[in-house]
């Protein structure tokens, strides 16, 4: 009697990118085994929990505020999301505040142009994703490695802390710094994957172009009155680029007014020049902070002083180009390896959910070829 064996298949990464894969793929049978080293899914698209010295819990959406999109195979997917009750349209307007004229000077009026959010977080799109039963989740499980081997024609994973974590026929990374050696500037070992071992791959994958970012969750008592916009860009300031109101969000308590504010890209660069790209310490996050909230008062936009803030730094979540826009994701069909993520495609969400699913058709089609 014959055994039929079943390929395996490791995602790494739980973002949106690797959340959509590993969801797209489990719909069709495939068993997943999802890698993160963060305690949950989401990535770029992370919901915060903070609390506070007298003990209330906030949520912050200190990555990305909301999505749009443009492409109809990506918003027949958005809409599915939207009919099983973990996505809503946030019906605002985009405003744009100019630190030089001291007024908003524009505002964008197309309504075509929807927002979508998570609810009630970011994360709670990744979090379903995730929850399908053909994926087996390993939260807290970062991947140190990624060794091939060729006499076995699969890939053995290996923790940070040099636990087997098992051989796979195919794997799907979606972290842009998995064979970088930005890797190691930020976390002072090794990029996981052997730069060597991917060829042609391994030029596009080497160091692409990214922008950091700092993220200012603040807590206010009472809404900004001076902000007649949730949602802003801010222009010719140095040190911000945008402001979300939190707390405007569909699913969101209204116990307290919650704003997020992003800094500009060459704010982040001179903090890092400065303190480099390892994790900052709380110092310089409460320096960071404390300029922010600076440079929002400085407006004239927000006179309260908040009741919370904290500031986040996003090192390299941000890609400045796309390497892969005709296929959406790169992929080795003779080592069952396949790359994607936002920056294979467009540095957006919906570039992200976009090369997700090319992947995941990737890896089907390899499925079938072997």
């Amino acid at each position: 009697m014959s055994t039929t064996i079943v390929p395996k298949v490791a995602v790494i990464g739980s973002g949106i990118s690797g959340a959509i894969c590993a969801s797209s793929l489990a719909r069709k049978g495939v068993l997943v085994t999802l890698f993160d080293s963060a305690r949950g899914p989401g990535g770029r698209m992370s919901r915060r929990r903070e609390t506070t010295e007298d003990g209330e819990e906030l949520f912050f959406d200190h990555g990305a505020p909301y999505f749009s999109v443009t492409k109809p195979d990506v918003l027949s997917v958005v809409q599915e999301w939207e009919s099983r009750g973990f996505v809503a349209q946030w019906d605002e307007v985009l405003g744009a505040f100019d630190c030089i004229a001291g007024k908003f000077v524009d505002v964008d009026k197309d309504i075509s142009s929807k927002k979508y959010v998570g609810v009630p977080g970011m994360n709670s799109i990744c979090r379903a994703l995730c929850a399908e039963p053909e994926i087996e989740t390993k939260f807290g499980v970062g991947v140190g490695k990624m060794e091939w081997l060729a006499n076995e024609n699969s890939w053995s994973l290996i923790s940070f802390d040099r636990e087997y974590l098992g051989n796979f026929d195919f794997v799907v990374a979606s972290d842009k710094n998995i064979a970088s050696h930005r890797f190691f500037d930020a976390t002072g070992q090794a990029a996981p994957l052997d730069i060597n071992l991917l060829l042609d791959l391994g030029k596009k994958m080497q160091d692409i172009p990214v922008r950091s970012c700092f993220a200012l969750m603040l807590a206010f008592v009472e809404p900004l009155s001076s902000i007649p916009f949730k949602c802003c860009t801010i222009k010719n300031s140095e040190t911000l680029s945008s402001a979300f109101c939190d707390s405007s969000k569909p699913g969101r308590s209204d116990k307290s007014v919650c704003w997020v504010l992003h800094s500009t890209s060459d704010y982040a660069n001179k903090i890092i020049s400065e303190y480099g790209l390892r994790k900052p310490s709380n110092a310089v996050l409460t320096k960071v902070a404390q300029e922010l909230l600076q440079e929002f008062q400085g407006t004239g936009l927000c006179s309260s002083e908040p009741y919370f803030m904290k500031a986040h730094r996003w090192g390299s979540a941000f890609p400045d180009v796309s390497i892969a826009s005709e296929d959406k994701c790169l992929w080795d069909r003779n080592k069952g390896l396949t790359i994607c993520g936002d920056f294979c495609v467009s540095p957006n969400v919906e570039g992200a959910i976009r090369s997700g699913m090319a992947a995941a058709s990737k890896v089907t089609e390899m499925l079938n070829y072997s």
